[in-house]
């Protein structure tokens, strides 16, 4: 009985330490992980989505279109 008893322990043990390290690696139990993967995460957005809208900016950019002005408005006019 005492041996099976020790068994159950050693085992309980080893589960305990493989819960440990999985949990050390796991993202929802490692607090310091969690937050620098979630800071490199909002730093890297924010790089791209600044990269992709200066992008958008620079490729559709306003294009002044031709108007034809009055030439009796202009700075020096001409009259008919």
């Amino acid at each position: 009985m005492e041996q099976n008893y020790d068994v159950e322990q050693i085992k309980e043990q080893e589960y305990r330490e493989e819960l440990k390290k999985s949990q050390k690696k796991d993202f929802k139990f490692s607090w310091v992980s969690t937050s620098a993967f979630l800071y490199y995460l909002t730093f890297t957005c924010l790089i791209l989505f600044t990269w992709g809208g200066c992008y958008r900016l620079y490729t559709k950019r306003f294009e002044k279109p031709k108007v034809t002005i009055q030439e009796s408005t202009l700075y020096t006019p001409k009259y008919k």
